[in-house]
């Protein structure tokens, strides 16, 4: 792929000439940080269409070596839709920055100010999470609207991809602050009912793909290497990759910064790291992602696949097992029921590699950021570990990550508490840390792979607007990887010590 090249020289034309004539930055937005198309004639190139049936290659949407550049063109109204339906969800962009909406409706740039009522735009009145209000394409639940969008990589387009911003606290943050680098999803086939030309449309076998904004990440890398290191491991965990992102809602490709697109689990990492994908795929959320004893809710375990099956007797199932006062009386017989339902060994295996690297926004501190798989052909609910922005910390400012003795979590976090103070399970809890620090994380290792993705992405991030980074500075970026060895060093020395006194 190529290099963005560097734009300083005409960023600092293009502010002179725009501070002298006081225009609104955004008018030379894709002068400004514009990546240069590979070739004019890209958007007249033949529309891709692909067969729902094809093999993932996974070479070409998650390359290792390069970074892919795609460029999602969006018409200027159905963009105003995404904005508007922003707003309606989290009240105006840039409030964190005290910044109003700017005339003509158009998003404003972070710090760009104006005075209440003059924002040229009619408020949509009544408008509440889960309800379409008229925009094209409806919501999910409280997640933002999808729009038609057209996606352009290397030579192909794709024609009517559903687009919509995703995410949680890096969602509200991101709009919060101002900047247009907000996660994203994007859906091949989103629209087959509308265009049955794009029935079963796919991007290189994918249906859909998560572009994540690499939030609270000065590295950029925390969301790749942490997917990777659990896959290497033996845990089921999607495939990542860097993208460069440019966006064209009619003012021209306008690069938006780096992205980590990560695989979407109901999509392919059930149909290619497990045998059979029938089975029900649930996104735990809220109190009841926490296992604690009567805080299920069927609202706390969103289901991804089988929507139409109002069936949760196997989250039940797992309620059940855990719970039994077996647990206590008669160790034995509860463990035997409770790996009828549930695939202890995976969790164990994910609890030993997140306690190790330190994870500071994952279960037993915050109930959410997971998946759970029903594997038909075990018929045990597998857990599934996502959104790894946070790991790989020495701090984070959330709560407080799990220790090595996983002493302090309380059985408000059952899972962890219950197989903890289990000693066959504590056990092979050890046993996991110990072949972890063994052969997946060592100093050296580790570091080689920290310094080639740095050097990998380094030209995507330095081209990055100022405004839409999301972080502080060029020195943070460029001091990430030594901070990511230190705290390599500091993990693999704690879990060292703690083994040697087991």
């Amino acid at each position: 792929m190529k290099k963005i090249p560097g734009l300083f020289p005409l960023i600092l034309l293009c502010s002179l000439l725009l501070s002298a004539c006081n225009f609104p930055l955004q008018a030379a937005a894709s002068t400004y940080s514009e990546i240069p198309p590979d070739s004019e004639s890209t958007p007249n190139s033949e529309i891709a269409q692909e067969d729902g049936d094809q093999t993932p290659d996974y070479e070409a949407v998650f390359p290792q070596d390069e970074v892919n550049e795609i460029t999602i063109q969006i018409s200027p109204e159905n963009w105003q839709f995404m904005l508007d339906d922003m707003a309606n969800l989290y009240g105006a962009q840039g409030t964190g920055k005290e910044s109003m909406p700017a005339p003509g409706g158009r998003a404003p740039l972070q710090g760009e100010r104006m005075p209440p009522g003059d924002d040229g735009r009619q408020p949509q009145q009544g408008r509440r999470p889960g309800e379409s209000g008229g925009f094209p394409g409806g919501s999910d639940d409280s997640n933002p609207t999808w729009v038609e969008a057209a996606v352009l990589f290397e030579e192909d387009r794709w024609e009517h991809v559903g687009i919509r911003f995703k995410g949680n606290s890096s969602l509200k943050s991101t709009w919060s602050l101002g900047s247009l680098k907000l996660p994203f999803k994007l859906d091949f086939d989103q629209y087959e009912d509308d265009y049955p030309e794009t029935k079963d449309q796919r991007f290189f076998g994918f249906k859909q793909l998560t572009f994540a904004s690499n939030f609270h990440d000065e590295s950029f890398l925390r969301e790749k290497i942490t997917a990777d290191l659990f896959r290497e491991a033996g845990v089921p965990s999607a495939h990542t990759a860097f993208y460069a992102v440019s966006i064209d809602y009619g003012e021209g490709p306008m690069y938006l910064g780096l992205y980590t697109a990560v695989e979407v689990v109901d999509d392919t990492v059930i149909e290619t790291q497990f045998s059979n994908d029938s089975g029900n795929v649930y996104k735990p959320e809220g109190s009841g992602a926490t296992f604690g004893a009567g805080s299920f809710s069927e609202a706390s375990f969103d289901k991804e696949t089988n929507q139409d099956e109002g069936d949760y007797s196997d989250i039940l199932a797992l309620y059940d097992a855990l719970h039994d006062p077996s647990r206590l009386s008669d160790p034995d017989s509860w463990r035997e029921n409770l790996e009828k339902v549930f695939d202890v060994d995976t969790f164990l295996n994910w609890l030993a590699v997140n306690t190790l690297i330190q994870n500071w926004d994952s279960y037993g501190a915050i109930g959410h950021n997971y998946y759970l798989y029903n594997d038909p052909e075990s018929g045990h609910l597998v857990w599934i570990p996502w959104d790894n922005n946070e790991s790989l910390k020495t701090g984070g400012g959330m709560k407080t990550p799990l220790s090595l003795d996983l002493e302090g979590v309380g059985d408000n976090w059952p899972l962890i508490s219950y197989l903890r103070d289990d000693p066959v399970y504590y056990q092979t809890y050890l046993s996991y840390l110990e072949s972890f620090l063994e052969d997946g994380f060592g100093l050296e290792e580790m570091a080689e792979r920290y310094e080639y993705y740095h050097n990998l992405i380094s030209p995507y991030v330095g081209d990055e607007r100022v405004d839409f980074s999301l972080i502080a500075s060029q020195k943070a970026f460029d001091n990430s990887v030594s901070e990511l060895i230190q705290h390599t060093r500091q993990r693999i020395a704690a879990a060292d010590t703690f083994l040697t006194n087991q």
